[in-house]
């Protein structure tokens, strides 16, 4: 199951800024075989032994991943953690619902390419399956925040 919050909350174990997070924390992590395949899935880096990535615009460190690739090693790596993923893009975000057991936070609806079997509940509450149900339960959201003049 996917859970998705709506709402912010002032958390220690909430990540908004997945930039800094991942370059405080997760980057200094060793990082598995699969993070490492996530890496070069989205990023198209390839991981070196000393943290350095190798990628088609020349080499640098692992605080060089995008936006996208930090945010979702941070959700990899930090499971208990509801991690912001408003910065990603389709790409990542297709990883994302294809994942089990994770929290994350969205104030609104990106495009994503959702499994028909996702199971997604939101705000620890209504629980939608797949894109369809996806869709519709921000459908309702809108009209709740134009009901309450949100």
């Amino acid at each position: 199951m996917i859970d998705i919050y709506t709402e912010k909350k002032d958390s220690k174990d909430w990540i908004f800024q997945n930039d800094l997070y991942f370059n405080l924390n997760t980057c200094n992590e060793e990082m598995s075989q699969n993070e490492v395949e996530l890496i070069h899935q989205v990023d198209e880096a390839k991981l070196m032994p000393d943290k350095r990535i190798e990628t088609k615009y020349g080499l640098g460190t692992i605080r060089n991943l995008s936006s996208g690739c930090k945010t979702l090693l941070n959700l990899v790596k930090h499971p208990d953690k509801v991690v912001c993923v408003e910065e990603c893009g389709p790409n990542v975000l297709k990883i994302i619902f294809a994942m089990d057991n994770i929290k994350i936070y969205m104030s609104r609806p990106s495009f994503a390419d959702i499994p028909k079997d996702a199971k997604i509940r939101f705000n620890d509450s209504d629980i939608v399956i797949g894109n369809k149900g996806y869709n519709a339960w921000w459908s309702k959201e809108y009209e709740r925040r134009k009901a309450d003049d949100l």
